[in-house]
């Protein structure tokens, strides 16, 4: 499956690109499944480790992580590279759900 399939099989999405390596990225992963808890099941929430999936991170054109972006019918709505506030993340993909 290709990236651009991937962010087009759920009206909307929210994609995570990280390292293991990455401190900020260890950092957001209890964040990151608190959200997914909190969504139930409203959207997926996609973790694609940059050194495994080089072409999607390409293809997003993510330069440094964690970089989420969150998708609405395949379109980028949002996107933050870096350590961010769950309630925001969270807000954030909501927005496009409602």
């Amino acid at each position: 499956m290709t990236y651009k399939e991937l962010i087009n099989t759920d009206p909307v999405m929210l994609v995570e690109f990280f390292a293991t390596w990455c401190p900020h990225c260890q950092a957001m992963m209890p964040v990151v499944e608190q959200v997914k808890e909190l969504l139930d099941g409203r959207a997926p929430v996609v973790q694609l480790d940059i050194d495994k999936n080089d072409t999607e991170s390409d293809e997003a054109s993510v330069r440094s992580v964690p970089t989420f972006i969150v998708y609405k019918n395949g379109e980028e709505m949002w996107r933050h590279t870096g350590e961010v506030d769950g309630e925001v993340l969270l807000s954030k993909v909501e927005g496009c759900i409602n």
